[in-house]
């Protein structure tokens, strides 16, 4: 079965723009990568200033490959990471960060008609 990577973000009310914005400046970054399997960026609504970026992957080795590969060369800034001239970086949308990672023992779909 899969894993799964939920990285938690605390997000000030100030940044959840920012943050949303360079998310979605970023789509199709890791839809090619080999074992992805899912993504989704959740906002969160009530009660925390936290969003959850949750990703699925075939497996362990290919969501560490990823993180060595393109990840890694993403957040290093140059053409791929954003940064500009001059290796100047834009300030991080998020204060913190925690990564979880999770076995899927059993999951499930809609029912088909």
């Amino acid at each position: 079965m899969s894993i799964v990577k939920i990285n938690a973000l605390t997000v000030p009310a100030e940044q959840r723009e920012v943050l949303e914005q360079r998310f979605a400046s970023r789509a199709g970054a890791v839809e090619g990568s080999d074992g992805f399997e899912w993504f989704e960026l959740l906002r969160p609504v009530e009660g925390t200033d936290q969003y959850l970026v949750y990703t699925r992957w075939r497996s362990e080795e290919d969501f560490q490959a990823w993180m060595d590969g393109p990840m890694k060369a993403a957040h290093q800034g140059g053409a791929a990471g954003g940064g500009a001239a001059g290796g100047d970086r834009p300030k991080p949308a998020a204060t913190g960060s925690t990564v979880w990672s999770f076995e899927v023992v059993q999951q499930t779909g809609p029912k088909q008609a």
